[in-house]
């Protein structure tokens, strides 16, 4: 049977590739095998236009137990027969199109990741891009997705502990959802998505199979979308009282031992889950889709088999465990059924009531052609890089005024009215929520904790890939090491445009080479993530955005710190510089020049090796118990991060150095590697000597006060008048 261009396209599949399927399976595909190969050759779950960049992570680091790209997720070791998983994966497309449900069936896809490690799900953290609030399609996608995601871990009982929100131009009409999980396991409790040996069972769970999701993987994540309405039947429809009972149901089978592998069906529902296992284990599969529970009885083989509906998790069971595992997901009143058997034939085979519906090989359902373009970089980026920021003048408006733009704007203003949504305390582990740098949760039977932050700015990533990757690694460990932990792993999230763009690719290079370099600068192992591409509407590619979630690790959990300041007459000081003064340059990708002039241009900076260095002695200075407060310095620059400091803290600051030259470089450049720090000034001594020590400069600006805000000449607020103008700003421009 040969296909027409249309339905290929549908597919996602090309007609080179369709030529290929037929050279390598030497005849033509039924239209239920093409539609295999044309989900797991998808982008989506093929990765053709990145896995070779992938390569350039580093796999060979001591702390982990699996590998970024062998499993669901990472493993890290942390000491004490202990490890952690943890990931993040978008869901940009559905939340575009559903933002409800696209946001929550976006949360319990990575929590199913999770725990079919075998880890108990512990903490979820996200990071978000709209369009600006001043439209209203931007204002319904913004509060769908905030529900979905807010409702949905609610629901599971997962304290949703921190994560990052911006908005752009770039991303209207193509949000980006990025939803991260924690998960807490014991090294003997690692469970593998494997086929196990031939003769085991495969066991399908939870809820019945039905519509929704179809082309999902396909349709939806691997082609730039235009119509929204006829894209609506792919979004899956989420039920979290039933993934919260998988949840429950899944760790105790694990925990009994009495199953092979296990594995989440999410992207090519049944497809992509039973293939891979199939793959991991070496083997074959036979799958009759007579014995799949439907929720819609007119549901064609092809449908079941490419389905994407929620909370379904599938298992390889030695027939001699069967019934004690059944047994399980009975007391927790999930259905179970077995679909098929693990073969040695090395084969995916699927009937319908014993008559061959589907035969074809393991290796190449598994095995996308993979593509290498010659990225050329954009004109107007480069032109935009190498402008002379010395051109803008210094506004006529004053630096109060200005300042209290900067703090009210959509990047900058709190995020309380986000995360208030939340629930960020269940589980009773959490030290530090959102709100700050990064949040902390303790490991109940230790003393450790671990810290975890999410970070990505895409206005830098837009004007140097490579640079701005660098930054987005940096930025998320710094936010971790100003707690107090060490960053230990990064997990990454790549959203980029059409791949098949010269201009597209080339930051999709770049940004990985960076992150890679950055990592290895670290020690930081890249142990997950998730390649989101064809990110636009018509014509627009949205902005490069690299998301990297980090993870760090604190010996003792009740030494940490906090960003707000606490105590009056504490004296604030600024790490990795000497002077206040900047140089015009580092407003490149500022906040600053997107609020006053809108634009993004300038090149940005950074010198991963001082990064290094900043973050370690920060750290020092924490675990010696010497820091009251730590910041870090980087959307706004100073003058919003010691804000900021002051609004977390309730308290005041009075600025006693001197700036010279251009005062909006000084106050709201966004020069990397700096950290604000407050303490008692009794500890002075000690933490001028441990800096020099480290080579590391640093500069004592102020004091902190009771009840103002003030900066010599430039800024002169009540704490009160600052704080709502703070906290209340993005709540108005959401109604």
């Amino acid at each position: 049977m040969k296909f027409d261009d249309l339905l290929l396209d549908n597919l996602a599949l090309s007609r080179l590739e369709y030529e290929i399927i037929v050279e390598r399976i030497q005849r033509e595909p039924n239209y239920l095998e093409l539609g295999l190969f044309g989900s797991l050759w998808s982008e989506h779950c093929g990765y053709q236009h990145s896995k070779l960049l992938l390569k350039r992570f580093d796999v060979n680091h001591s702390r982990l137990l699996v590998n970024a790209g062998e499993e669901n997720s990472g493993v890290v070791d942390i000491g004490d027969d202990l490890a952690i998983s943890f990931k993040i994966e978008s869901h940009n497309h559905p939340s575009a199109i559903e933002p409800y449900e696209g946001a929550a069936t976006g949360v319990g896809g990575i929590v199913r990741d999770i725990f079919a490690m075998g880890a108990r799900p512990i903490a979820l953290l996200n990071s978000l891009r709209f369009g600006p609030l001043t439209h209203s399609r931007n204002k319904y996608i913004f509060n769908g997705v905030v529900s979905g995601i807010s409702n949905y871990g609610n629901c599971l009982g997962i304290p949703n502990i921190g994560g990052e929100v911006s908005f752009s131009y770039s991303y209207i009409d193509n949000p980006l959802v990025n939803a991260m999980c924690i998960g807490l396991l014991n090294k003997k409790d690692l469970m593998r998505s494997d086929s196990g040996s031939p003769g085991n069972l495969l066991l399908l769970a939870g809820s019945g199979t039905g519509k929704d999701g179809i082309h999902g993987a396909s349709g939806l994540a691997s082609t730039t979308f235009a119509n929204e309405r006829e894209l609506r039947p792919t979004v899956q429809v989420g039920n979290p009282f039933l993934e919260k009972k998988l949840i429950e149901a899944c760790l105790e089978i694990v925990y009994s031992g009495k199953i092979d592998g296990m594995q989440d069906l999410g992207a090519a529902g049944l497809t992509s889950a039973a293939v891979e296992c199939a793959a991991n284990g070496g083997n074959g599969i036979e799958i009759d889709v007579s014995l799949i529970s439907r929720r819609d009885s007119d549901m064609e083989p092809y449908e079941v088999m490419l389905s994407e509906t929620q909370e379904r998790m599938l298992m390889s069971v030695k027939p001699e465990n069967l019934k004690f595992v059944i047994n399980i997901f009975e007391k927790w009143d999930i259905n179970s059924e077995v679909i098929g058997t693990v073969t040695d034939t090395a084969n995916t085979v699927i009937t319908d009531n014993g008559k061959v519906i589907a035969d074809l090989p393991v290796y190449i359902l598994t095995d996308p052609p993979l593509y290498t373009l010659n990225g050329i970089e954009s004109s107007e980026v480069g032109i935009s890089r190498n402008f002379d920021l010395s051109k803008f003048s210094l506004s006529n408006d004053t630096p109060s005024n200005i300042f209290l733009k900067i703090l009210a704007s959509e990047n900058i203003a709190s995020r309380k009215f986000i995360f208030s949504q939340y629930d960020h305390q269940v589980q009773t582990n959490t030290v530090v929520g959102p709100g700050g740098d990064a949040a902390l949760i303790r490991i109940k039977g230790t003393n450790k904790g671990l810290a975890s932050a999410t970070d990505g700015n895409s206005k830098m990533c837009y004007l140097d890939p490579y640079i701005g990757s660098q930054i987005a690694v940096a930025e998320a460990c710094r936010n971790v090491s100003c707690t107090g932990a060490t960053p230990i792993a990064i997990t990454n999230c790549l959203n980029f445009g059409d791949p098949e763009k010269p201009e597209i690719y080339y930051q999709l290079d770049r940004c990985v080479s960076g992150i890679a370099d950055a990592a290895n600068i670290f020690d930081s192992p890249v142990i997950s993530g998730n390649v989101s591409l064809y990110n636009g509407t018509g014509q627009s590619d949205i902005y490069p955005t690299p998301i990297i979630g980090a993870v760090g690790l604190i010996d003792n959990v009740n030494k940490y710190c906090g960003a707000g300041f606490v105590n009056e007459n504490d004296l604030v000081a600024v790490l990795g510089v000497s002077e206040l003064s900047l140089d015009v340059k580092y407003l490149a990708g500022s906040e600053y020049l997107d609020v006053l002039h809108g634009k993004v241009m300038g090149a940005p900076e950074i010198d991963m090796d001082f990064e290094l260095k900043l973050q370690k002695t920060c750290v020092a200075l924490i675990n010696d118990q010497l820091l009251n407060s730590s910041h870090d310095c980087s959307d706004g620059g100073l003058a919003i991060t010691i804000a900021e400091s002051a609004i977390l803290g309730n308290k005041g600051f009075e600025l006693s150095s001197e700036i010279d030259g251009r005062w909006d470089s000084a106050l709201f450049g966004e020069k990397q590697s700096r950290i604000v720090i407050s303490f008692n000034p009794k500890y002075l001594d000690q933490i001028r000597e441990i800096c020099n020590i480290n080579c590391l400069p640093y500069i004592v600006i102020g004091e902190v006060l009771f009840d103002r805000f003030r900066m010599k000449d430039f800024i002169d607020i009540n704490l009160v008048d600052l704080s709502d103008i703070w906290h209340q700003s993005l709540e108005l421009l959401s109604q």
